[in-house]
């Protein structure tokens, strides 16, 4: 059964690469979805997928990129809306 999550990252996650490692981690996964920063500073997260793949996604959110500095993360899960083809960067 396919879900849908919906993350706001939030800390050290714009200018240092956190949109292009997320949408490495999304594909590789098979997921789909975008992600794309926020005006606050934080980003955003939209996958749908299979749901152990969703979780492997959410670890590698909490993790970022050697450069992130994750200070917390705030998710929504839900079934699948559909109507996404594969994972972009959003701007």
């Amino acid at each position: 059964m396919e879900k849908r999550l919906e993350a706001v990252i939030s800390g050290r996650v714009q200018g240092i690469g956190y949109r292009a490692f997320v949408e490495i981690k999304a594909i590789a996964l098979g997921l789909r979805g975008y992600v794309k920063n926020l005006a606050d500073g934080s980003v955003e997260v939209v996958a749908e997928g299979e749901e152990a793949m969703l979780e492997k996604l959410l670890d590698a959110l909490e993790n970022g990129n050697p450069l992130a500095k994750v200070q917390g993360i705030r998710r929504n899960w839900s079934g699948s809306k559909g109507g996404y083809r594969g994972f972009v960067i959003r701007h």
